[in-house]
């Protein structure tokens, strides 16, 4: 059973009318950001959201339209001198939802906690597909 759902994993393509599109929601302190992240060939050049200075947040999704490579999502505890990764995941080619009604949880929910202070941030992301 796991073998044919990671067979199924690798060989996702997007419909050529259609572009991918990650949709994040981060919760914390009774606020909630949502992220939108569209598909881009240089990880590098994106840049992490601050979560009211706390936490900063950074969803990544490499390939094109045709096709998505990976999804990376990164949590970082914001420090002064500098911003300390708390959580990394890391999603292969990942299965992306033709339906906007109900798409499938690509993350399920994640939970991190600042290591000080007791502070917590929560996320979760669909993929999906949006008409262009």
């Amino acid at each position: 059973m796991r073998a044919l759902v990671f067979a199924a994993l690798l060989g996702s393509t997007v419909t050529a009318t259609a572009v991918p599109l990650l949709r994040c929601e981060v919760e914390q302190g009774g606020r909630t950001w949502q992220v939108e992240t569209a598909p881009v060939t240089d990880p590098y050049g994106v840049r992490p959201l601050d979560i009211d200075g706390k936490f900063r947040f950074k969803a990544v999704m490499v390939g094109d339209e045709r096709q998505i490579e990976y999804v990376k999502l990164y949590a970082y505890h914001h420090t002064r001198s500098k911003p300390v990764l708390l959580h990394q995941a890391t999603y292969l080619a990942p299965l992306v939802a033709s339906e906007p009604t109900a798409p499938p949880s690509l993350s399920g929910q994640h939970t991190v906690f600042s290591p000080w202070l007791e502070r917590e941030m929560r996320y979760r992301c669909t993929l999906r597909e949006v008409a262009r």
